[in-house]
């Protein structure tokens, strides 16, 4: 791979055997792409391709090759050849070739099955080293929902704590540090990208030692990538796809517009979230709920805190749909929006919940705690082991956070 990055011995070796040639080159292709951003890659995913190809490697060849029949087939009468399909090479030529196919739907019902076999193996593997993991997601007091309104979608999945709430003291800032000096984030932070707080105002600003991504605090950056794009948009200096998204890939934070700029993982990671074309610039509990799906699938976390606030109303006429900021192109003031808030975490809390179960190392050893500031009720969901389901009377929220501790052994 001549101009290749540096990549891990173990991706190298198999690429130095010709294990990635022998396979179909739809399916090979895609991977050797991914490889030119592997500096870019979380470990988490570093590591799945190397155990995906280790196994693949140790396989029987004839088990390999009956694996992959199907893909091959396919990719014959899609008329895949060294003209339509370079080795080692997957760009918008392709996907454009796979977009037009009439044989595409084969195709990826093909490399699903694929998939569908190994990746149960490499999920067992995962599962015998697994270990517990802790997720608490938060609602603002502003939210003003009555306990029996709250995490409805959910309610068949967990239990219904009753909270002592405690006067005049802080109580989401209470539930994470228990009193003490520091959050649970900080006690449980030990690897690399393996605990984040995603939020979108939470003043938790001490926290150390792990993944902090704040959407008030993103606004220099939002901003200038708003105007960049509509800017490059509105000019005719982008003509094409591909232009596009080269100029996109220079939009990178600064240094001055917050602490992710020194890493190359993370500024790549929030520029893909702030990008993604689904209002995570224009609205914040979409940054968050976004940004934490991103992450899960890519990062892997074992501990994160997700804090959602208050949104406001869109405004009328404001280009929601491109690249505008809403207080900057409409007078009208900004307005609160509590009742689409609610509807919105909602179906939030449901995504969220559903994206941790995709994976193996979540089920079975997962704690989710739902809390909303100053409510007198708590959800729970986690498995029977939980020490916090055992609970009869109304628990404090320093025994929230005792139990925890206990659960993730800190």
């Amino acid at each position: 791979m001549p101009s290749a990055p540096k990549l891990s011995p173990v991706i190298q070796n198999l690429i130095d055997k010709g294990l990635l040639d022998r396979l179909p080159p739809t399916f090979s292709t895609f991977f050797f792409e991914q490889f030119q951003d592997w500096n870019l890659l979380f470990p988490a995913e570093r590591n799945y391709q190397e155990r995906m190809f280790t196994l693949l490697d140790r396989s029987q060849p004839a088990a390999v090759e009956s694996l992959f029949a199907p893909v091959r087939e396919v990719e014959r009468r899609m008329g895949v050849d060294e003209k339509t399909w370079p080795r080692r090479h997957f760009g918008l030529e392709q996907v454009d070739f796979l977009n037009r196919n009439p044989h595409f739907a084969e195709w990826r019902q093909a490399i699903s099955r694929v998939f569908a076999k190994v990746d149960p193996l490499l999920d067992a593997e995962v599962t015998r080293k697994g270990k517990p993991s802790l997720i608490i997601v938060t609602a603002p007091s502003e939210l003003s929902a009555d306990p029996s309104r709250m995490w409805l979608r959910l309610s068949r999945y967990g239990k219904r704590i009753q909270v002592d709430v405690p006067d005049g003291a802080d109580y989401l800032n209470l539930a994470v540090t228990g009193g003490t000096r520091k959050s649970i984030l900080e006690m449980y932070s030990k690897e690399p990208y393996d605990s984040w707080m995603i939020s979108a105002d939470n003043p938790w600003d001490g926290v150390r030692n792990a993944i902090r991504l704040k959407y008030d605090d993103l606004k220099d950056y939002r901003s200038r990538m708003m105007d960049e794009v509509r800017r490059m948009l509105e000019s005719g200096e982008v003509r094409t796809p591909r232009e596009l998204n080269e100029r996109l890939k220079r939009l990178k934070i600064r240094a001055s517009e917050g602490d992710l700029a020194s890493d190359e993982i993370l500024s790549e990671f929030l520029r893909a979230v702030l990008l993604a074309g689904n209002g995570t610039l224009l609205i914040n509990n979409t940054f968050v709920e976004w940004a934490t799906i991103q992450a899960i699938r890519r990062a892997r976390p074992s501990m994160m805190i997700i804090s959602f606030g208050i949104r406001n109303k869109l405004k009328p006429f404001s280009s929601v749909l491109i690249y505008s900021d809403q207080e900057a192109t409409n007078p009208i003031p900004s307005q609160m929006d509590a009742l689409g808030t609610y509807v919105d975490l909602e179906i939030f809390y449901q995504y969220i919940w559903q994206e941790f179960q995709k994976y193996a190392q979540y089920r079975n050893n997962t704690a989710f705690l739902f809390l909303a500031d100053g409510m007198e009720e708590l959800f729970c969901i986690a498995p029977p082991d939980f020490p916090l389901l055992t609970a009869k009377a109304p628990v404090k929220l320093t025994e929230v956070f005792g139990h925890a501790r206990e659960w993730l052994n800190i």
